[in-house]
């Protein structure tokens, strides 16, 4: 029981961290709470098809199929996510200017409607494929089916509880620091998912680590701890990253950054 409510509270508290920060990134934009709604289920959907084909696509590529969905998934979703940063870059101060006017902003056609489907799409369907296949691995040597039940259900209670806390902070940004704070969040977060891509190819021997270990913060703050899961989800945080995870995350962050800049 105890294994199946760590599993979904860390997964269901990574996915409800991503929609909070896009729910809060688009607060006021006419549509897009559908669109990443939309994305959410299909998400959903996407993971239910992971579990029941669990097998083969853990067996896929001598076993590092799990792996190579994950960076795949993770690739789209920091390009994704690098795609919405530039987009709120250019038109923020218009989005400013309708909701101190009207009281929200009405989408104009330009929105990254598909992109903000997309990024929930891949979030709910990569931390709902990684929920399956760590509890498969659990069910392995655990044979109590209505305790894990009852786990993931405490766990799926508590990570949203802490996402929608989580959110209901980022929506108390004075509005003129918002698109400032959100874009910051966000470029974070999609120089974290472009290296933790990086890593999961790495794990798998696909392309070289550089340097095994570049530090090993971990007597300071784990990986497990729940600050740790917070931070690894925004800023793709390892205790003990390799040389590809930090070359990927620096690239990522100075590039997306420039181009927000820019912007």
């Amino acid at each position: 029981m105890l294994s199946a409510l760590i599993i979904v509270f860390r997964e269901v508290l990574e996915m409800s961290i991503v929609l909070g920060m896009l729910f809060a990134a688009t607060k006021g934009v006419a549509g897009a709470t559908r669109f990443i709604l939309t994305g959410a289920g299909l998400g959903l959907i996407g993971a239910l098809l992971f579990a029941l084909f669990m097998e083969e696509v853990e067996n896929a590529m001598d076993g590092a199929g799990e792996f190579v969905f994950n960076a795949v998934v993770l690739s789209i979703a920091s390009i994704l996510l690098a795609w919405t940063v530039v987009w709120m870059s250019k038109h923020g101060r218009e989005m400013r200017q309708r909701i101190k006017q009207v009281g929200e902003s009405v989408a104009d056609g330009s929105t990254p409607m598909i992109g903000l489907m997309l990024i929930s799409l891949a979030a709910v369907m990569r931390e709902g494929g990684e929920a399956v296949f760590f509890l498969f691995g659990v069910m392995q040597v655990e044979d109590d089916p209505q305790a894990m039940l009852m786990g993931g259900f405490l766990g799926l209670l508590a990570g949203g509880a802490l996402g929608l806390v989580l959110y209901q902070g980022l929506i108390r940004i004075p509005m003129k620091y918002v698109f400032n704070v959100m874009g910051s969040l966000l470029i974070l977060l999609a120089a974290g998912m472009a290296s933790q891509a990086a890593n999961n190819l790495v794990l798998v021997d696909i392309i070289p680590p550089i340097i095994d270990t570049l530090w090993d913060s971990s007597f300071i703050l784990s990986d497990d701890s729940l600050v740790g899961e917070i931070l690894h989800v925004m800023v793709g945080y390892d205790s003990q990253p390799s040389g590809m995870q930090m070359l990927v995350f620096v690239l990522t962050l100075g590039a997306v950054t420039y181009l927000y800049r820019k912007s």
